[in-house]
Formats: C-alpha cells, structure tokens, sequence
C-alpha cells in the first residue's frame, strides 16, 4: 500500500457507531488539497459540496453521434464519462481484440445466410429496449440505478436485443449478427465496465418459404448441413421442461427440438473456432496448457424474457465451467410484433469482452479501453493474419494504494447497500450511484469498489456503510499525493451529489 488511507474503517463501523461523526485525523493530516473541517455537520456538509462539488450544470440537450436528444431533468443521468465514450466503437477498432474477437466469430456465420450489422446507434426507445421484448414494466433493469437515460422514454442501449425486432421485420436474410457497444450502470472491478461490447445472433425459418411448409424438415436439413465437431457434450436435459424451460404455445415440440438442436450446433462450432484459436495461441507462446483435458460444453437450463425454453452454455476451460453465453427458441411475440408471425427460429448473446479475455488471457476489462501503445501493439496486425494472434503479456506491475470511506446515508434512508433507500431529494439511493461518482472522479485508475462493513443505528435506524477503494493505475505508479487528492475529490462528490455523511 503507498501510505496511509484516506479514511479507515477503525476496526469496522460497529466500532464507532453512537460517536459523533468525526473525519479521520489521517485524512486532515493528508490531503493535499484543502484543511478539512472535524466534524461533518450539516454546515459542514455544504462545505464538502462548495469546495469539491464539481457536478456540471444539466444539459437541455445532447448530442449522440451527430444525433441531438431533448433532455428531461428527472430521468437524465448520462455523466460525462460516459458520454465520452459513444464514439470509442472497439468493435470496429482495427486490430482491437474486441474487433478481433467480433470478426473470428463472424466467420462461423458466414453470409448470405447470416448479415452483419455493426454499425446501430447506441440510443434507444423504452420501446426498442424493454416493451419489444416483454420486459415487465416493473423489471429492475428499467430502473435509472440500472440504466442510462437521456430522458424518459430515450436511453443508451442494455443489449443489442434492443434492434431485434427491427431486424426480424426487415427479413433481409435468414440470420443476422448484431455487434454494438452496450451501456450498463454497474459496480467497479476487473471484469465490469458500464461500456462493453456485445453480440447477438438470431436465425429464422419461414413457413411460407420452406418446402410444404414443414419447419422440422427444413430445420433438420440446414442442421445436417452444419460440420461436425469432436467435442464433449453434456446436455441431460430434455428439449423442454413444462415449468423449469417451458415450450411455447404456438409451437409443437418438435419444431422447438429442432430449432434448439440448430442453435446449439452453432454455437458448439462457434467455441470450437474460439478454443482452437486459444490453444493455437498459447503453443505459439510456448504457454504450458494447464488442463490437458478435451474441450468440454454443458448446456444449462435458463430463463430469459425472450426466448423459451432457454439455456446457457459453459464451457470446461483450466479446471473450472465459464459461462460463454445464453440463448434460447426467439419468444414468438416478437415475431409476431415484427410482422413475421410464420417464421420461428433462435436468438443468442454474448459479451465479446468476455470472449477476448479468454482469447487473449487479458486480466482486466480497463486494458480494452487502453490506448497505451504498450497495450494495442501487442495486437497490431492480427486481423489480417490471426497467425499472430498471441496471449497478452502484461506490462503493468504498479503497486495498488487502498482506502476507504464510511458514511451515513440521509436521514430517513432504510435502503440497503444494493437495494438502495431514499437519496438526498427523495429518490433511491444505490450502491450504483456511488461507482458513478468514483467512475467521473477518478476514470480508470480505480481497480474495484468493494463494500467492507454496513450498519443500521439500534436507535436511529440510520444506515452507515464502509468501501474501500482500490486504487490502481494500469499504466503509471499513482502517487500518495494524487491518490489522497482523487479520494478527497470522491468524498466531496459523495456528500454534493448522494447527500451522504462522511463519517
């Protein structure tokens, strides 16, 4: 750790519970920015706010891609940062893993069966993202803590499903790829990012174009069609299951068979394209594989609002079963809606970060959005000949610098940590309001967020909370000095914009 924390915890919360509210003698003697008052009472509070507040003034407007919106003050909250990154598209970056990664699994559906559309703007209807596909109104994924809103019916996409129903209505092929950025307000640590990049695939049979009409048949021959794979299956599930994975009304069970058998062959063959290049990478390394155990998939039975029945699929990979992706026979509805009511088919999707990081054994989703040359050399020339294609090789041996911070939540608030309870103007407070503040202080030198202690006053009631904040730099050693100011900046956000009590 470089020097002290900026506020510690002192043995937890319940240690200091019925004291007054005190800021750490550790942070008046540190910062560098400002004395700090001792004691964090109300006028203290609009102290916090005067000196670190930096929250801009909002918007009546913003523009997305060359794209304006209107802004609704009670539903926006786009943060700069975020803004910032709608025009990055990794997904197109040439030479880019995420691109990388898009384009070898674009080549297990090859057109003209299957178009490629990388190209969808990231800003959506509710419609587009949420009622087109039967998410119910009161689905958590809908709520502001979730998502990002420019105003109440506009929001930067939470999947690439949000074009799906544009697509099947367009019928311009029998399958299609969707590779896009996506937008998630989510907690901080090396495998979550609230810009990632995802891909969806969807295939339709139609029964007014295939022979007599017969959707099994016609399913079974592009199956056959499909090449084998050596791999070892495990899927010990029925093809439905009347509660656990039921099969839709309007379908019988043998076109749902055959249509889930089509999609899981694709999707075997699609780990196999990924694994063989993984193994292929790692000899040309020289990297020992640690399992020498054949490539092995399960298929787990799941639930997702628009496909039925659905599944996940895992994949045995160095001693441990990693989930690649979900996937499941398209909910009829949506077809329906989209004016193809004769057509059935299946729908997947995947996080192609996720993918990427298996591909190339990157340890931390910040390295993606990385434009040390350091980083992106290492990849230069690869989409032209995936030959070259080789495990990342860290450069990054900074030491990490931890703190924390312990508040009170507003008086009043009864939510929990994730929950959330009521914020200072009335509204939730959430455990993903505070990843924004740290998101727009600090950008992405702060490795993880990780919640250490919670308390609720026997007396008051009063919720009290303790994070530590891991500070640690991918490309420079941060110093004690820059670290304790962004952790002051951090607390001044948390008391202007959340309305909490540094304890």
């Amino acid at each position: 750790m470089i020097g002290p924390r900026g506020m510690a915890c002192a043995g937890g919360l319940l240690a200091r519970v019925g004291s007054r509210s005190v800021i750490s003698r550790a942070v008046r003697q540190s910062s560098p920015l400002r004395p700090l008052p001792a004691t964090v009472t109300a006028p203290a509070a609009r102290w916090w706010r005067a000196q670190y507040s930096t929250r801009p003034e909002l918007p009546k407007e913003v523009t997305i891609n060359s794209k304006t919106y209107p802004v609704d003050a009670e539903w926006f909250n786009v943060s700069s940062t975020i803004l910032n990154l709608t025009s990055r598209k990794l997904h197109l970056q040439k030479d880019h893993p995420v691109s990388i990664t898009r384009q070898i699994i674009e080549s297990v559906f090859p057109s003209p069966t299957y178009l490629s559309y990388n190209n969808l703007d990231p800003v959506v209807t509710t419609h587009e993202n949420f009622d087109s596909l039967g998410f119910p109104p009161n689905h958590p994924g809908r709520a502001k803590t979730d998502t990002y809103y420019i105003n109440s019916t506009t929001l930067l996409r939470t999947h690439t499903s949000a074009h799906e129903a544009e697509l099947f209505a367009a019928s311009k092929s029998p399958g299609y790829l969707i590779s896009a950025d996506v937008y998630r307000r989510d907690e901080i640590d090396k495998s979550h990012y609230p810009v990632f990049h995802q891909m969806e695939g969807a295939r339709v049979w139609d029964r007014d174009t295939v022979p007599n009409g017969d959707i099994v048949a016609a399913v079974h021959r592009d199956l056959d069609a499909l090449p084998k794979h050596e791999m070892i299956i495990e899927d010990p599930n029925p093809p439905s299951h009347p509660e656990r994975n039921p099969l839709q009304p309007s379908h019988t069970p043998e076109e749902a068979e055959a249509v889930g058998k089509h999609l899981k062959r694709s999707l075997e063959l699609m780990v196999a394209e990924i694994f063989k290049r993984v193994k292929e990478s790692h000899a040309r390394a020289g990297v020992k594989e640690q399992d020498g155990e054949p490539l092995k998939v399960r298929w787990v039975e799941a639930y997702f609002p628009f496909t039925s029945p659905s599944w996940e699929m895992e994949v045995w990979y160095q001693g441990d079963w990693l989930e690649v992706l979900g996937c499941g026979v398209s909910q009829q509805h949506i077809l329906n809606d989209a004016g193809v009511p004769n057509q059935i088919g299946w729908a997947f999707g995947l996080g192609l970060e996720r993918i990427a990081m298996l591909l190339f054994q990157i340890p931390d989703i910040r390295l993606f959005w990385s434009q040390d040359e350091r980083f992106l050399g290492q990849f230069r020339g690869v989409e032209g000949d995936l030959g070259k294609l080789r495990p990342f090789v860290g450069f990054s041996r900074h030491p990490a610098c931890y703190k924390d911070v312990s508040f009170w939540l507003p008086a009043g608030s009864t939510g929990a940590a994730a929950a959330g309870g009521k914020g200072r103007e009335g509204g939730e407070w959430h455990e993903n309001d505070l990843m924004e503040v740290v998101r727009d202080v600090c950008g992405d030198v702060v490795e993880d967020v990780v919640l250490m202690d919670s308390f609720t006053h026997p007396k008051t009631g009063r919720r009290s909370f303790c994070y530590r904040v891991n500070y640690r730099s991918l490309e420079r050693t941060l110093t004690n000095e820059e670290t304790n100011g962004l952790h002051e900046r951090v607390k001044g956000e948390m008391v202007g914009r959340l309305g909490v009590e540094i304890r």
